[in-house]
């Protein structure tokens, strides 16, 4: 198995699936891509790719709905999307995935959670070219030949296929995102279940006990935070 398995493997069982905070950041997502494409999903793709989400994360369909609605309302702000890098103690990378109406707050919000625990906010690309931006699909198992699948999909981005027991997970660099949710929606006998993307750190850092816990520290000040919607370390788990 390559990178993304075993990246997958080690983030299922971490703690951020927690439903309100899941919630919340499929809310901004949907005002993000009805502001970009409007709110029809069947000519948005982004709208449609985060319903998919909503709908595997148990969002209630009346909450998606009146998010939708929410989001068409010329007066509802947007979001803007933000990348924060930094490291943490024990030189560990950090990478934090914002979407935030006032960017000054987030700025000094993520800048004292380094401060206080012992890391350090870094400027535009410091530390992001150490992690690989990666667009994901997962889809239904039944019926479907993953050595197949795979060698079909190779020639639009496809770099792993692989199955765990909540269907099948592919990935591919950032950039295949358009072409294989194209190519995975134009087949019969599949469904798209959830999509996403993540960055996979390139190398990871083995820490002890007590350093662990200093990462773990500044990571829950961080993902506790309203504005955050993901964050990625160099950190081995």
């Amino acid at each position: 198995m390559g990178r993304a398995f075993e990246f997958r493997k080690a983030r299922k069982f971490k703690r951020w699936g927690a439903m309100a905070k899941t919630f919340t950041r499929i809310g901004k997502d949907i005002v993000i891509a009805v502001k970009e494409g409007g709110p029809n999903p069947e000519s948005n793709a982004r709208l449609r790719a985060v319903i998919q989400n909503a709908k595997a994360a148990n969002m209630p369909k009346e909450n998606v709905e009146r998010a939708i609605k929410r989001a068409s309302d010329k007066n509802t702000e947007n979001y803007k999307e933000v990348l924060f890098e930094g490291y943490g103690p024990h030189g560990i990378a950090i990478l934090v995935e914002a979407a935030t109406d006032n960017n000054n707050r987030t700025v000094a919000n993520i800048r004292s959670y380094f401060n206080k625990c012992n890391g350090s906010l870094g400027t535009s690309g410091s530390v992001e070219f150490m992690f690989d931006h990666t667009c994901n699909f997962r889809i239904n198992a039944e019926g479907i030949d993953i050595e197949e699948l795979e060698l079909e999909m190779i020639d639009f981005g496809v770099e792993e296929v692989f199955a765990d027991e909540d269907g099948i997970l592919i990935y591919a660099p950032f950039e295949s995102f358009g072409a294989i949710q194209k190519e995975l929606e134009s087949r019969d006998n599949i469904e798209i279940l959830s999509s996403g993307f993540e960055r996979i750190p390139q190398v990871t850092k083995k820490l002890d006990e007590e350093q662990v816990a200093d990462i773990e520290k500044l990571l829950e000040k961080i993902e506790e935070d309203d504005d955050v919607q993901n964050v990625y370390h160099t950190m081995e788990e």
